[in-house]
């Protein structure tokens, strides 16, 4: 990342569509349910998102558990990706993601073996990339991150969020 990208990422400066094009993202068209229920639902000012998973645009699913199979590494970058198909739904649901006047909560959970104990850092990348597209104000979010003994197909993270909304 240029310095210069990372001054404007750092200050919040910019919308939230322009940062992610600084960065270099397209957001896909939101993946659909794979049950009986609906991406996201508004009550008031709040967006509650169902969760999502690592899924490329083509459809691909990162499979695995994390300690046995996947890195944190690579689990750190499937939870970005995962973060991806968030805002993929939120900009669904608000028609811009510079509606969005706050990141609330994030729940994370890890696909991981029973003695696994870096679930924060693999759910960072999610994390990580809603404070590169919403700034510190905006992005900043409380957050929960836990392991899973399997999660469905066996993806290796789930993420839900909860967004306050103008």
């Amino acid at each position: 990342m240029s310095d210069n990208l990372s001054a404007v990422l750092l200050a919040g400066e910019g919308s939230a569509s322009a940062r992610l094009r600084s960065l270099g993202i397209e957001l896909p068209s939101p993946p659909p349910p794979v049950a009986n229920f609906v991406t996201h639902v508004r009550e008031g000012n709040l967006l509650f998102l169902s969760g999502q998973g690592p899924m490329q645009p083509d459809g691909f699913e990162h499979h695995g558990r994390v300690g046995e199979d996947v890195t944190v590494e690579q689990a750190y970058q499937h939870a970005r990706i995962t973060g991806i198909n968030l805002l993929a739904v939120m900009q669904d649901a608000l028609g811009s993601l510079d509606r969005v006047r706050r990141v609330v909560k994030l729940l994370g959970m890890v696909n991981a073996v029973p003695d696994f104990t870096q679930h924060p850092q693999v759910i960072n990348g999610c994390s990580d990339l809603f404070l590169d597209v919403f700034g510190e104000a905006r992005g900043r979010h409380a957050r929960s991150a836990v392991g899973m003994g399997s999660l469905p197909n066996r993806i290796t993270v789930e993420i839900e969020a909860v967004i306050a909304v103008d």
